[in-house]
């Protein structure tokens, strides 16, 4: 072994500092003019030998934790490390140990990129659909050697590390490789698998050091620990059947019954397998078609209810692996019962170990601060115009689908990322090169993001929470509204309009409602501009705004009533339905993270709880009834399938309505708001139907009501009424709504 040439002093300099972009120019075995030299990066070794067959050669000290030599050979041969450490006795029980207590250690810089050309053309476009794949901490067989690969985008940074417990936290041994133009840096560690800890350590461009959670990371530590864990799945899915068939019926055209739940608080202390033994029977036997939960991605402050992200591919450690959150999703569909997600591009956190300024300089933020603060929450919005940026976004919303068979996203915030002046003051804000307000980026990227779900992964929908007028939400992307722009691609959007109104005409005493009933039919005017979803959800429970039933005015059989009578309404009215969790039952309380649902008001010894089990029967049979009635959903987007009957009667606080199939056949819903019984109430009803037959009604006693309503069936008299033919005369129990179908 013949000494090696020093290294020059600033390649030293930059590759101890951690400053260095390509660690294995210096490092490994390079062949040379007179032989093979060898050069290794171990700190805190005693000796570091070369070992291939029929060699054993020690290498001379350098200092700093290098060692290095050039052994006489033609070519480079293939060799392992021998490295001891001071103090490290003789113990060769590791099964890495030879019989000198020496670690027997694959070289990590005799490696090629562990990554194709392909992915990095592809990352540089900003177009790797499956980023995933390519980004993050991959274990992995890499020329015949298992261990993982570490692959990081981080453009600006002078030099990058992994570290984590593997090197107890030292990254000084480990420095990765730049590649090329693509901003993206790898290494391959032989030996290290699934389940070990790790972080970047980043060098930014002023020379200072920052210490980082992977963008990419697939599994996380529980918070408040912050690092990463090397992640490969195991789970072996049972959900093929439910895969197969969802995506038979457009959204739009299907039963589609939402149950909102904060997985934490659902049932508190259950882990994801836990959940998986209790939620999807609870959701099956109620009849919901879909559950949403709240975010799931990583999120270090638990207040935040998911939706201030900084692991933006992991589920949150805090019930499990994700594995185990595969296993609550394949329970769910074994069951029957579809899977929406929170997701939530808007904005991320400020956290000093997670995105902001990733590599020293704005990255994943907007390069102009008074771009990239979010005026509301104190975080920082996503740079939309950068391609590899979005890219980040796009795949993020792909992985959820296709590696986790979630069956829909609900797109948190969509308005504050489309207007460039959302909840900012005149003169805080700049333009479109348009003159206008709208984010083009922003659009843009939702209309990417859109139409990439919908082409890889059928049968998914997203849901965009939007609260604003913008023209075509749920328009595609390819078709061009009256303002210029092409649709965003949404397959659905939470109707605020018709929440906000609704939920205030129901909180009005019913002397009063008079005032107030175009709060209830006004909806009608837009309800086809977009395909809706109605949203009872956790923001109308909390925070002041009062449990659902609480918002009912009068007496606690009042409040239950108007509760039953509204949710029978929002039932039948164009749309789809979401119910936060605990609405169910009629909890009277604000939901609280802390606690979540009250269950003891369902507990049999405590003594109003017929009261809350007879909300839940009604929702059970509201769900059985919509999934059965064809009317109530088959033409939910088509002005056709919906008609006023009676939409005026302010006086009495009665609104009559139809809804139709494809075929034509009506259901009839009538809600009478006011607390009295009406008698002989006249409707008109299709010539064409002889009968009509009773199927719900939120005043039957089983329900906690009074029991007024039709057992018998009505029949049709030839008395034109309401602009139709022939009429019935129902009985209007009082704060209910029923429904007649054709007997």
């Amino acid at each position: 072994m013949r000494a090696a040439a020093p290294l020059d002093p600033d390649e030293r300099r930059r590759l101890l500092d951690g400053a260095h972009h390509d660690p294995h120019a210096l490092l490994g075995a390079h062949l040379e003019q007179d032989g093979v030299r060898f050069r290794v990066l171990r700190p805190f070794a005693r000796t570091v030998t070369v070992i291939a067959d029929g060699l054993r050669a020690r290498l001379q000290t350098e200092g700093d934790g290098l060692f290095a030599g050039v052994l006489p050979l033609p070519e480079v041969p293939a060799y392992r490390l021998a490295v001891a450490y001071e103090n490290d006795g003789n113990d060769s029980s590791s099964d890495n140990r030879n019989s000198s207590g020496e670690l027997a250690l694959h070289d990590p810089y005799r490696f090629l990129p562990a990554i194709g050309e392909l992915d990095l053309h592809l990352i540089r476009e900003g177009r790797h659909e499956e980023l995933w794949n390519a980004l993050g901490a991959r274990p992995m067989t890499h020329q015949d050697v298992t261990g993982t690969r570490f692959t990081v985008w981080a453009p600006n940074a002078l030099g990058v590390r992994v570290t984590g417990d593997f090197s107890y936290w030292d990254g000084t041994a480990y420095p990765m490789r730049s590649l090329g133009s693509s901003g993206v840096w790898e290494l391959f560690l032989p030996g290290v698998g699934e389940g070990a800890l790790y972080k970047f350590e980043i060098t930014r461009p002023d020379g200072s050091r920052t210490l980082r959670a992977d963008p990419m990371a697939r599994r996380t530590e529980c918070p408040p620990a912050t690092a990463s864990v090397v992640h490969a799945s195991h789970h072996s899915w049972g959900d093929g059947a439910w895969m197969a068939r969802r995506g038979e019926r457009p959204v739009h055209e299907a039963p589609f019954s939402v149950y909102e739940v904060h997985l934490p608080s659902w049932r508190p202390g259950l882990t994801y397998r836990e959940l998986a033994d209790q939620l999807p029977g609870y959701v099956q036997d109620l009849r919901f078609t879909h559950v949403e939960l709240m975010p799931v991605a990583e999120h270090p402050f638990g207040g935040s209810w998911g939706y201030q992200v900084t692991g933006f591919y992991a589920p949150t450690a805090r019930l499990g692996t994700p594995d185990d959150f595969k296993y609550l999703v394949d329970a769910l569909h074994r069951a029957g019962v579809g899977v929406l997600v929170d997701w939530v591009p808007a904005h991320f956190p400020r956290d000093e170990w997670a995105l902001a300024e990733f590599d020293g300089r704005p990255l994943y933020e907007h390069g102009d601060p008074a771009r990239a603060a979010h005026p509301d929450w104190g975080t920082l919005e996503f740079d939309y115009g950068r391609t590899e940026v979005r890219n980040f976004l796009v795949a993020n919303a792909v992985y959820w689908c296709e590696e986790f068979h979630i069956d829909g996203l609900r797109v948190d915030a969509v308005a504050s990322m489309l207007y460039l002046d959302y909840s900012r003051e005149p003169g805080g804000w700049t333009p479109n090169v348009y003159g206008g307000r709208e984010d083009l980026d922003a659009v843009a990227f939702l209309q990417e993001m859109n139409a990439t779900v919908y082409r890889r992964c059928p049968g998914v929908v997203t849901i965009a929470e939007e609260s604003t007028a913008w023209d075509g939400v749920t328009r595609a992307t390819h078709h061009i509204g009256p303002g210029g722009f092409g649709g965003l691609g949404f397959g659905l959007k939470w109707n605020m309009g018709w929440m906000h109104d609704s939920l205030g005409y129901m909180a009005h005493e019913s002397v009063h409602r008079k005032y107030h009933h175009h709060e209830m039919t006004f909806s009608m005017v837009y309800a086809y501009s977009e395909n809706y979803v109605l949203p009872i959800s956790h923001d109308e429970v909390v925070h002041g705004k009062r449990a659902l039933v609480s918002k009912m005015p009068g007496d606690w059989w009042q409040q239950r009533a108007n509760h039953r009578a509204y949710l029978g309404f929002m039932w039948a009215h164009p749309g789809k339905q979401l119910l936060f969790m605990g609405q169910e039952f009629a909890q009277g309380a604000e939901w609280s993270q802390g606690h979540g649902p009250d269950w003891w008001l369902l507990d049999p010894s405590y003594t109003a709880e017929p009261d809350h089990r007879g909300v839940r029967d009604l929702v059970r049979d509201l769900n059985t009834s919509y999934a059965a009635t064809p009317a109530l959903w088959e033409r939910d987007t088509a002005p056709e399938g919906f008609a006023w009957i009676e939409g005026d009667a302010g006086e009495d606080n009665v609104f009559a309505f139809s809804r139709h199939d494809a075929q034509g056949r009506p259901l009839v819903c009538v809600s009478n708001m006011s607390p009295v019984v009406r008698h002989g109430y006249r409707i008109g009803v299709p010539a064409a139907v002889p009968g009509w037959q009773e199927v719900l009604n939120t005043d039957a006693e089983r329900y906690g009501g009074s029991g007024v309503g039709n057992p018998e069936l009505l029949k049709a008299e030839p008395v034109s009424w309401h602009g139709r033919p022939a009429s019935i005369v129902p009985v209007l129990p009082p704060l209910a709504t029923i429904w007649l179908r054709p007997a």
